[in-house]
């Protein structure tokens, strides 16, 4: 994700890539961003600490790992360095402290960034509310064999916004796993299952379960350009945006549909 962010930076008219950072000790460190990243020689070394470069940038993009994102995340706001974070397995808590912290700094937070898992978000809620509690919801969601968080972030988004179609709580009715004789299935329950294998980038299918149909929604990720691409265009929104807390919908102009 990193050496693709990096490309779409770079390839981006209203961006200019300034700087990029491994952990100490990583081969990359000292090394070109561009030729790391497969794009070709662009005059920026990759350091290894985000300290050493956030004065030269006006805005970070993180796609790390949660605990990783919250340190990114103090140290951008103490220099008031705008954020896009994409990182997926932030806990409430991390929510909450980010949304603390964008008192001092703009950030865009979203489980997902791509264009049509965004709109995707949108429809599930909308089909859901129209449907109604007549028809059961079920999520299913594929990602390759190194994914670390279960189930994908943009699994329990799409969890919520159906909870929300129906004025329901995911926290209260969401079933992730099902086992052994566990009776029969509640009508409120929402089911999120995960599959996890080879080189899958990303896979999101919601059935709508009703009386004698069923209606599927289905997002495809054919490679994480449309996800990088996405937090570029983020980027570029929220640079020299007041502070606060944003979502990928305020970037798209999805917010009041």
């Amino acid at each position: 994700m990193g050496q693709r962010i990096g490309y779409m930076v770079n390839q981006h008219a209203a961006l200019e890539l300034v700087g990029g950072f491994e952990q100490p000790g990583s081969p990359a460190v000292g090394r070109d961003i561009g030729e790391v990243g497969g794009y070709g020689t662009v005059g920026v070394p990759i350091s290894d600490s985000l300290e050493a470069i956030v004065g030269e940038a006006d805005v970070l993009i993180d796609f790390t790992f949660h605990a990783a994102t919250m340190g990114f995340a103090k140290v951008c706001a103490s220099h008031k360095t705008a954020m896009v974070i994409g990182t997926t397995g932030l806990s409430q808590d991390n929510l909450d402290t980010l949304k603390a912290l964008s008192a001092d700094m703009p950030l865009v937070q979203s489980a997902n960034m791509a264009v049509g898992v965004n709109v995707m978000f949108k429809i599930a809620k909308k089909v859901a509310s129209i449907l109604g509690n007549d028809y059961d919801m079920e999520i299913v969601e594929l990602h390759h064999n190194q994914k670390k968080d279960a189930p994908s972030g943009t699994a329990l988004r799409l969890g919520e916004m159906l909870a929300e179609g129906v004025d329901r709580k995911l926290s209260e009715v969401g079933v992730y796993e099902r086992n052994g004789i566990i009776g029969e299935r509640t009508k409120t329950e929402i089911g999120i299952q995960t599959v996890r294998g080879g080189d899958i980038v990303g896979e999101h299918t919601i059935y709508y379960c009703g009386p004698g149909e069923r209606l599927e929604l289905t997002h495809r990720a054919h490679s994480r350009d449309n996800f990088a691409s996405g937090a570029a265009e983020a980027a570029a929104w929220v640079a020299g945006k007041d502070a606060g807390m944003f979502t990928m919908f305020d970037v798209l102009g999805l917010a009041d549909l």
